[in-house]
């Protein structure tokens, strides 16, 4: 799991996505193990993300939601959850404070 979540964020930093967070949800719901987040500065770089997401595809892709606007996008993994966010949205839903009982992983442990 750690390799795929490596992988992931190895991809994002690539393409310098911002606030890169990991949170392990895996003892608070059943729909993942792992969201990660993070911040995009405008419509075009979350497009960026996700149009390098779908091209390198580190782990295998499920689903992917919200490309009609590239506001908030959501990569369905399985197991990990992508959410890329203009960074506007990121902050009006503020997934982190939701999941506030999540335990952050450390991006630099992995």
């Amino acid at each position: 799991m750690e390799q795929k979540i490596y992988e992931i964020v190895k991809l994002l930093s690539d393409k310098k996505a911002q606030d890169i967070v990991v949170l392990d949800i895996s003892k608070l719901t059943i729909i993942a193990d792992y969201f990660i987040i993070c911040s995009a500065s405008n419509v075009q770089h979350v497009k960026a993300i996700v149009d390098e997401i779908e091209e390198k595809e580190p782990v295998h892709i499920l689903r992917i939601e919200g490309k009609e606007s590239f506001r908030w996008v959501v990569v369905d993994f399985g197991d990990i959850i992508l959410h890329i966010f203009h960074e506007k949205e990121r902050e009006f839903y503020n997934l982190e404070r939701l999941w506030i009982d999540a335990q952050k992983l450390e991006i630099a442990a992995l």
